[in-house]
């Protein structure tokens, strides 16, 4: 059966919604029904694919089969009413069965079509340019593209970064860049999840449960940004997904994908780097970036056997403040261990590197430090904020944890 549609109408709209990256495709043999937990986001490919063709009959086949897996998926029901009234007239815009009234909610549909039907994976031999180095013992990170609201879920293998699983998501009703309570932002930054809380203890607006992160981290409170509460969170009972900009900061995914989220994050361990776009570059690139962000705290180590204080203080940016307001000197000065001693060995292992999401060029780094004078031993697990000041990098923020 061949679809009523316009020129420019609604088997085009996937065209402009996703910047005219969508091609007309030769039509394929039936599909079977979409099953229980099937990705819906590929089940809405389909079926622009099939009204693209104009096949309106496999497209409402489809479209019938996503509303009952997913009862309360209201953009699968938008589209669905869409194709049921294909049947009468033409249709030239998403969502033209919605009735009057109702155009603030339509808005927020098709601005979650755009974002969802535009997803993209990138290419396998393609790496997240934040993620330099994890440590052995950290299996997973996530990854938050704000710009195409999008997560994704890296494993580190022995082998080196897979991508397991990519996921729709929510942030701040007025975007990033959290600065101080109430904003209504989501943060930029590197934070890791450190909390699990079941849905059965939280408000029904939380879903299945929460994720809380360290917002603010320690970088966050030298530049004075407030707030807290940011938290990875599912959706209402009745609500399968919400619009992109629609949360107070946190980060909001599907109950299901939520599920799947807790299963396979580890509390403490797991990073989560939240920025405005994910930037992909290859291996080659990437371990530019490791060696880089390595040699940087190499040269530290190398001061810091050197005991020589003008040089170590010329390591750190005259902006530097720890996280309890301190300047260089005093930072300097509270951290030294057995001051006076002239032999000193100073070792760091554990090491992860992380490129900060953001425009600032940052590096964050985190290792253990051991520092070994004579018979005595001391360790303290450090993480450092690298920025690029003009030709050179300084540490501007550094704490132990």
């Amino acid at each position: 059966m061949k679809a009523h549609l316009k020129a420019g109408g609604m088997a085009l709209l996937l065209i402009s919604l996703m910047g005219g990256q969508f091609s007309y495709a030769a039509k394929k043999p039936e599909r079977a029904p979409v099953a229980r937990k099937a990705n819906p986001e590929e089940q809405l490919g389909e079926i622009y694919k099939d009204l693209a063709r104009h096949d309106l009959s496999a497209a409402q086949q489809k479209a019938d089969a996503l509303v009952e897996a997913y009862p309360n998926f209201r953009l699968g029901h938008l589209i669905r009413g869409d194709i049921l009234l294909m049947h009468t007239r033409a249709v030239g815009n998403l969502g033209a069965a919605v009735p009057a009234g109702a155009e603030a909610r339509l808005a927020d549909l098709r601005r979650e079509a755009a974002v969802r039907l535009g997803a993209e994976r990138p290419a396998p031999a393609l790496l997240p340019r934040a993620l330099l180095q994890m440590r052995k013992d950290q299996r997973h990170a996530l990854i938050v593209d704000a710009k195409h609201s999008r997560l994704y879920l890296y494993e580190n293998r022995n082998d080196g970064l897979r991508l397991m699983q990519d996921f729709y998501v929510s942030q701040g009703k007025l975007g990033i860049n959290k600065w101080k309570e109430g904003d209504m932002r989501t943060p930029v930054g590197v934070y890791y999840i450190v909390g699990r809380l079941a849905g059965v203890k939280l408000p029904d607006m939380y879903g299945k449960g929460a994720l809380p992160l360290d917002y603010p981290n320690d970088w966050d409170k030298v530049q004075g940004r407030g707030g807290s509460g940011i938290w990875v969170h599912g959706t209402p009972p009745e609500t399968f997904s919400r619009p992109p900009l629609s949360t107070d900061g946190c980060v909001v995914v599907s109950n299901d994908d939520l599920n799947f989220l807790t299963r396979t994050v580890e509390i403490g361990k797991t990073p989560i780097l939240i920025g405005d776009q994910v930037e992909f570059v290859s291996k080659d690139q990437r371990d530019r970036d490791l060696r880089q962000a390595a040699s940087l705290v190499e040269g530290w180590r190398l001061e810091m056997e050197k005991r020589d204080d003008a040089s170590m203080k010329a390591m750190y940016s005259p902006r530097f403040k720890s996280s309890a307001d301190e300047d260089v000197s005093t930072w300097l000065a509270r951290n030294q261990f057995l001051p006076g001693a002239k032999k000193v060995s100073v070792t760091v292992t554990d090491q992860s590197y992380f490129r900060q999401p953001s425009h600032e060029e940052m590096i964050v780094s985190s290792f253990t430090q051991q520092t070994v004078v004579g018979k005595f031993r001391h360790a303290v697990r450090k993480k450092q904020y690298w920025a690029k000041e003009g030709k050179s990098w300084k540490i501007v923020a550094e704490t132990n944890v």
